[in-house]
C-alpha cells in the first residue's frame, strides 16, 4: 500500500470564495477558529459533597484574517461597503480555500453567514523594499471543514 502525499497537506496559497466568485492569491490566513464556553453545574451527592459537572455551552466564532498583496482588485472594499451602510444584507455563504504546490484545492472550510469587519492596507514605507498588503477581516457565525 503506498504512503500518502504528505506534502498535499501545506498550504502553498489560499483563496476565498464569497457568492461564487473566488479571490486567489491569499497569502496568510489566521483565526479559524470556534470555540465553545463551558457550562459549570453544582450538584450535591448524596454522601453531602458538591460534584461539579461541565457542560458545553453556546458556540462563539472568532474573526479570520485574510492578507495578501496589495493589488487594484477592489473585492475585499466593495464587500465592506455594502455592509458598513446596510445597503444589503452583506452576510454571505463563503469559504476558505486551501492549494497545494500543484494549485490544486485540497481542503475547504466554509464561513457560515461572514461578513467584512474591515479593510487594513499594511505599512507604507517610503523607499522600502518590502510588498504593500491589504488584509480583510471577517466575522462569521460559524466553521465547517470540508
Amino acid at each position: 500500500m503506498p504512503l500518502p502525499d504528505l506534502d498535499s497537506a501545506v498550504g502553498a496559497s489560499f483563496g476565498l470564495e464569497v457568492d461564487g466568485i473566488v479571490i486567489d492569491r491569499i497569502d496568510d490566513v489566521t483565526g479559524l477558529t470556534v470555540e465553545q464556553d463551558v457550562i459549570e453545574l453544582k450538584e450535591n451527592t448524596p454522601d453531602g459533597k458538591i460534584l461539579i459537572r461541565r457542560l458545553p455551552g453556546r458556540r462563539k466564532a472568532g474573526d479570520v484574517a485574510l492578507t495578501r498583496a496589495l493589488t487594484d482588485d477592489q473585492s475585499f472594499e466593495t464587500w465592506l461597503e455594502r455592509s458598513r451602510f446596510g445597503m444589503d444584507d452583506a452576510r454571505s455563504a463563503g469559504a476558505i480555500i486551501f492549494y497545494d504546490a500543484r494549485g490544486t484545492a485540497f481542503k475547504r472550510v466554509k464561513l457560515e453567514n461572514a461578513w467584512p469587519k474591515s479593510v487594513e492596507v499594511g505599512t507604507l514605507e517610503v523607499g522600502g523594499t518590502s510588498l504593500v498588503t491589504e488584509t480583510l477581516v471577517l466575522h462569521h457565525e460559524g466553521l465547517q471543514v470540508e
